[in-house]
C-alpha cells in the first residue's frame, strides 16, 4: 500500500505505474483518493478548530458564572453544545473518508522498480540467465504421472473419490523423496542462517489483507465456515503476519526464516486443474524463506534469496533458469519479482515453475503496521519472500531430470542421507 502523501506529492508517477501495469481502469482512482483525503484533511482541521473554540468557550463559562452573568453563561453553554454536535457529525465523517481513502489505497498498486520490463502479460517476462545444462535424453519421457505410477508412488483415482479433482495420494519411494525434499531444503536454509519455523495453517482477515490484493485473495483463499480465519495459500502468508503490528529496532534486523506449512488453493480459473496430474492442485507443501529488513537492504536480500534458490536446484542436478516478471504479470504488492523455471525434459522446454522471488518493499509492512525505531520518526520495513521448494510440483521437474531409459530414477548425493542412502528409485517390476 502506498503512502497517501507520495501519492498526492507524486501523482503522475502513480499514474504512469499503473499505466505500465496497464490497468488504465484505475487511472482515475488516483484523483479520486487524492479529493477524498483532503476532504478528510478538512474535516480533520475543522474538528481540531471547534475543540479550541470548546475549550475556550468553556473557560469563559466558568468566568461568567464567578461574574453572575447567568443569561451570558447559558447563551456560551448553548453555543458549546452546537459545537458538541458538529464535532459528533465530524467524526462520523472522518470515519467515513478514511474508510473510502483505505479502500482505495488498497487497490493502487505498488510503486515498482525501474528496472521491472515493461510488458503485458507472462508471455512478456524476461529470461535473465540459464544454470546447469539441459537433458534431451535418448528415449521419450512420459508424463509425470506415469512415472510416479510406475514407482507405486501416486493414487489419483482415490484421492479423486474421498476429496475431487486437485488432490492425490504419494505413497512409498515418491512419498519418501517429497519428504527427503523438503528436509533437505529446511536444511539448506537453516545452514544459511535462517531460523526454522513452522507457523499457523490458518490466518485472520485482518491478515489476509495485509500480504495480499483482494483479487489474489479471491482466487485463492479457503475460508472456513463460520469463522474469521483462512487457509493459508503459502506459509509467507502467516510468518509476515507474525510481525503485524511491531516495533522493531534497528539491531534486530534482517529477521531471517525459512517456514514449512501445507499450502491451500483455490486455483480458480487455473489451467488443468481437471489434468490428470499434480501440477496444479488444491493442497501442497512447501518450504518457504522470508526476510523483514531495512529499506535500503532489500535489493540486496532480493539477490542473495534468488541466488540461495538457484543453488539448491544446482545441487539436486536440476537445470534452471531466471525469469523477470513484466510489469503486467507483476502482483500489485511487488516491487519486483523473479520467476526461477526448471527444465522439462518431456518438453524440452523451459517450463516447470519452482520458485519466484519478490520484493514488496514496505507494501506487507504499510498494511499490517511492521515498523523500525528511528529517533528521527519510525519507518516501515521491507518484506521479501521466494520459494525454497514446493513439491509435488517440483517432483515433476526431479522426476524428469533424473528418469533413465529403464524407469528407475536417480538420486544426486544431496538427497540421498534423507533417502536412507538410496541411490536409485526402481520402478515396479
Amino acid at each position: 500500500m502506498l503512502d497517501i502523501k507520495f501519492v498526492r506529492q507524486h501523482a503522475d508517477a502513480v499514474k504512469a505505474n499503473i499505466e505500465r501495469k496497464f490497468q488504465h481502469e484505475k487511472l482515475g482512482l488516483v484523483d479520486d483518493v487524492i479529493a477524498l483525503d483532503e476532504q478528510y484533511r478538512t474535516a480533520l482541521q475543522q474538528a481540531e478548530s471547534l475543540r479550541a473554540a470548546r475549550n475556550k468557550g468553556s473557560k469563559e463559562i466558568g468566568a461568567l458564572m464567578a461574574q453572575k452573568k447567568i443569561e451570558e453563561a447559558n447563551a456560551k453553554k448553548a453555543e458549546i453544545a452546537a459545537m458538541g454536535a458538529e464535532l459528533d457529525r465530524l467524526a462520523v465523517l472522518e470515519k467515513e473518508l478514511a474508510a473510502k481513502v483505505r479502500e482505495i489505497m488498497l487497490v493502487l498498486p505498488q510503486m515498482m522498480d525501474d528496472s521491472v520490463p515493461t510488458g503485458k502479460d507472462d508471455s512478456e517476462n524476461v529470461e535473465i540467465v540459464r544454470f546447469g545444462e539441459p537433458r534431451v535424453p535418448s528415449f521419450e519421457v512420459p508424463y509425470h504421472v506415469e512415472i510416479m505410477e510406475n514407482l507405486c508412488g501416486m493414487d489419483l483415482d482415490s484421492a479423486r473419490k474421498t476429496s475431487g479433482n486437485g488432490f492425490y495420494y504419494l505413497m512409498g519411494d515418491v512419498a519418501r523423496l517429497h519428504s527427503a525434499v523438503l528436509s533437505y531444503a529446511r536444511d539448506f536454509m537453516i545452514a544459511k542462517g535462517f531460523t526454522y519455523c513452522i507457523p499457523p495453517y490458518m490466518i485472520r482477515s485482518s491478515v489476509v489483507e495485509g500480504v495480499m490484493s483482494f483479487a489474489e485473495m479471491e482466487g485463492m483463499m479457503y475460508k472456513i465456515e463460520g469463522e474469521d480465519l483462512y487457509l493459508i495459500g503459502t506459509s509467507e502468508h502467516s510468518m509476515i503476519g507474525k510481525f503485524i503490528d511491531t516495533l522493531n529496532t534497528k539491531e534486530s534486523l534482517p529477521q531471517c526464516y525459512t517456514s514449512y506449512s501445507p499450502c491451500f488453493r483455490k486455483e480458480v480459473g487455473a489451467h488443468g486443474i481437471e489434468e490428470r496430474g499434480v501440477f496444479r492442485v488444491h493442497q501442497f507443501e512447501k518450504q518457504e524463506m522470508i526476510v523483514v529488513c531495512e529499506p535500503e537492504d532489500s535489493p540486496a536480500w532480493f539477490e542473495k534469496m534468488l541466488a540461495y534458490t538457484v543453488e539448491l536446484f544446482e545441487s539436486m542436478e536440476i537445470p534452471v533458469r531466471t525469469l523477470e516478471c513484466c510489469s503486467g504479470d507483476l502482483a500489485d504488492l511487488k516491487v519486483k519479482s523473479i520467476d526461477v523455471e526448471a527444465w522439462s525434459p518431456r518438453q524440452q522446454k523451459y517450463a516447470l515453475e519452482v520458485g519466484s522471488c519478490s520484493n514488496l518493499g514496505d507494501a506487507q509492512a504499510r498494511r499490517l503496521g511492521i515498523r523500525v525505531r528511528d529517533e528521527g520518526g519510525n519507518y516501515f520495513a521491507h518484506t521479501l519472500n521466494n520459494t525454497v521448494a514446493a513439491p509435488p510440483r517440483m517432483l515433476i521437474a526431479f522426476l524428469e531430470n533424473h528418469l533413465r531409459e529403464d524407469g528407475s530414477v536417480y538420486i544426486p548425493q544431496v538427497l540421498r542421507p534423507y533417502m536412507g542412502n538410496v541411490e536409485c528409485l526402481m520402478p515396479n517390476a
